[in-house]
């Protein structure tokens, strides 16, 4: 799979999907994230990947919006009816967004391996991940506030579930670089690793249990977590009946079983 600005690789069941602007520190201009989009959105139908790591070319993850994308906004003064001028400026912003959002809405988990900046609209990016790991020397910062804006694209309405609030209003109001050891210590990441080969052996090993699992109980257990996050208790438990009642019985419970009781790994389909 040929792109330009970011590299897909897939190999047993897992798809590498990696930043590839390292000159420019894997800041993202609108082809980029364009290309994420279109990237998500196909490894979600693609039946031979079942899993995802999202890694970074070069010397660092991500260093979020490339700020020639930021000072493009400028055409929208161009626009003389104010009305029309944030409409424009509005689907902006809900492009970028869906961008993210298309990490979340792929059905594959997608575990991030991140060294180096992770800042601004990384941030973004990666709290719409599964899963998170990084290097020590990974530092993560919301950047937007040190060039006044709110950020706008997912990290203010994502990261809330995963650090407790005043962590959240910390790092939102300050822009401060929070590194991998502490990144770890506030459940921002699942595991901070010493360097960047000994965490991509450990997430690569992550990713091929996954792969290893049944697709459609791994799909549906992503629903399942993400209806969660947005829902009561109650009203996730009636979801999972509805759920089950329409997916239990697959050839996958029935290899599951069967793989237990002849003492084989099971083979699932995609």
């Amino acid at each position: 799979m040929e792109y330009q600005f970011l590299k897909v690789t897939i190999n047993h069941h897992i798809a590498q999907v990696s930043f590839n602007r390292p000159e420019k520190a894997n800041a993202l201009h609108m082809p980029a994230w364009e290309e994420m989009r279109t990237i998500f959105n196909s490894l979600d139908e693609d039946p031979e990947v079942r899993v995802i790591v999202l890694t970074g070319e070069g010397k660092h993850f991500c260093s979020g919006i490339d700020l020639t994308t930021l000072m493009d906004l400028q055409r929208f003064s161009g626009i003389s009816c104010e009305g029309r001028k944030r409409e424009a400026l509005r689907k902006f912003i809900i492009n970028i967004q869906d961008t993210v959002t298309a990490i979340e809405r792929c059905r594959k988990p997608v575990l991030a391996a991140m060294h180096k900046a992770c800042i601004g609209g990384g941030v973004d990016i990666v709290t719409a991940c599964d899963m998170r790991y990084c290097t020590s020397d990974t530092y993560f910062s919301i950047k937007e506030i040190d060039l006044g804006l709110v950020a706008d694209v997912g990290t203010l309405q994502r990261l809330p579930t995963i650090l407790q609030p005043g962590m959240v209003a910390e790092m939102a109001y300050t822009g401060r670089k929070v590194f991998g050891p502490e990144a770890e210590k506030i459940g921002l990441v699942n595991q901070a690793f010493e360097d960047q080969q000994t965490m991509m052996e450990k997430v690569m090993e992550i990713a091929k249990m996954i792969a290893s699992k049944s697709p459609l109980c791994i799909r549906g257990t992503k629903e399942i977590l993400l209806y969660k996050r947005d829902h009561s208790v109650q009203e996730s438990l009636n979801y999972m009946v509805a759920w089950n009642a329409s997916m239990l019985f697959s050839e996958d419970l029935m290899e599951a079983f069967q793989a237990t009781l002849e003492k084989r790994e099971p083979v699932f389909k995609g």
